[in-house]
């Protein structure tokens, strides 16, 4: 019994009982010396919770019943060995099913090693060619395009239903594939200590081979190798940043002599980018709610060398500064729907309600750091979901219940620099999708406040 299936089993329930894949896979992988160990383990829980969708499918059809009808030990065990049975070739069937068998008896579940191994080896014969909903194409009934984007490219329904209606069956499976792939690492360069192409350099130096980003100026794809596992990675060179994140941090450009909230802060990716992107110092205020928040902003802003960043404690809705900021960034918390490719599990923790309540919370945000905000400053609302509720929706019912503000072009404070106008809809607002940028769907929009 290998440790790193010992350690995937017990990552995969812990996050299937409410914990964040990140932490279970710390506390879970990290243990591993062996550093292959360590990458099977990060490898079998995501591609697992990535396709949990058809693997569920298959095993109810391998094993003739509902998987609600499964233990939990149990399915936790299946679904680790039909992932591996159906997308790592490298692992022989036989190895698999032996060693899921051997798992389900590690867990205290001996009585049902024999269904595993009866249910495994059925889906090992149609491995190549596993018996899910074919593709429909454009002209297919809605009944089977929802088959196929939700149980073939495992997607809720509800939300695949939501795509199609809105962005059509091309689009959607666009999306669905995209989020099916594994995430790209991508960096952003500290430039108060390092240039883009000397940290490409360096990282080169110690085998990790890079690619300039797309769209975002700063940013680096990692094509191979580990950045974290370098001596770069203590100097506060970089910061791990998906470009969408880093183009978000663009659309705020502050200018030198301005003073920023950044209300919303933690992990202090977006924070780091407005404390390191001028020539000159500026004031930034990086504020968070909770404590732990707090500590984890202290930290990357402390590593980043961001001396005119600030740190404070407050609950943004009860606008907790006086009008002062030239521009308050709100990138609010959200149901993270965008980001599914980098958070597998998230497509299975939200449900359709979770998208009101989110919206209650940001509204009440936007509300707040209306207050904040000077005459003739801007207020840039940002999140990471795919859904109108929270993003377009949110945005108009701020501007019905605050006249004083407008929506605003970036345009507006001069010119707007490539890579950053693409993603850019004609009103101005930051839109990046999956089948237009191969970005993960962020949102963005510059609302200005009148002058007096």
């Amino acid at each position: 019994m290998s440790a790193a299936r010992m350690a995937a089993y017990w990552t995969l329930r812990a996050v299937l009982e409410g914990e964040d894949l990140p932490r279970a896979l710390v506390r879970e992988r990290d243990s591993l010396s062996d550093g292959r160990d360590r990458s099977l383990v990060t490898e079998l829980t995501s591609g697992t919770l990535r396709w949990m969708g058809a693997l569920d499918y298959l095993i109810a059809g391998a094993s003739g019943r509902p998987v609600s009808r499964l233990d939990p030990e149990v399915l936790a065990v299946l679904r680790l060995g039909a992932y591996q049975l159906l997308h790592l070739d490298r692992i022989p069937a036989s190895a698999a099913v032996n060693e899921s068998v051997t798992l389900c008896k590690r867990v205290g579940k001996a009585s049902a090693s024999g269904l595993v191994n009866a249910v495994l080896r059925r889906l090992a014969k149609s491995a190549t060619a596993p018996p899910l909903p074919p593709d429909p194409g454009p002209g297919g009934s809605r009944a089977e395009q929802v088959a196929y984007l939700s149980v073939t490219g495992s997607h809720p329904t509800w939300l695949v239903e939501r795509w199609l209606d809105r962005v059509g069956f091309a689009r959607a499976d666009a999306w669905t594939r995209f989020n099916n792939q594994p995430p790209v690492l991508t960096l952003r360069a500290n430039r108060r200590r390092i240039t883009v192409d000397a940290l490409s350099r360096r990282l080169a130096e110690h085998e990790v081979v890079t690619a300039p980003t797309r769209w975002a100026q700063d940013g680096l794809s990692v094509v191979s190798g580990n950045p974290l596992r370098t001596p770069l990675a203590d100097e506060g060179l970089f910061v791990l940043q998906d470009e969408a994140s880093q183009l978000v941090a663009e659309l705020v450009s502050a200018g030198p002599d301005e003073r920023v909230l950044d209300a919303c802060a933690a992990p202090g990716g977006k924070t780091t980018a407005l404390g390191v992107g001028a020539d000159e110092p500026r004031l930034v205020v990086a504020g968070e709610l909770r404590a732990p928040r707090v500590a984890l902003l202290h930290g990357l802003v402390r590593a980043s060398g961001a001396t005119a960043v600030h740190v404070v404690r407050h609950d943004l809705r009860q606008a907790p500064f006086l009008p002062v900021f030239d521009c308050v960034l709100v990138d609010s918390p959200c149901s993270g729907l965008g980001t599914v490719r980098r958070d597998p599990e998230i497509r299975w923790r939200r449900h359709p309600s979770d998208l009101a309540r989110m919206a209650t919370l940001q509204r009440a945000l936007l509300d707040g750091a209306a207050g904040v905000v000077r005459p003739g400053g801007r207020l840039v609302y940002a999140t990471c979901s795919s859904e109108p509720e929270e993003n377009d929706a949110v945005v108009g019912a701020f501007l019905d219940d605050h006249s004083e503000f407008e929506s605003a072009h970036p345009e507006r404070r001069g010119p707007v620099r490539d890579g950053l106008r693409s993603v850019l809809t004609p009103e101005g607002w930051l839109r990046t999708t999956p089948d237009e940028h191969e970005l993960e769907l962020f949102f963005a929009a510059t609302l200005q406040r009148r002058q007096e």
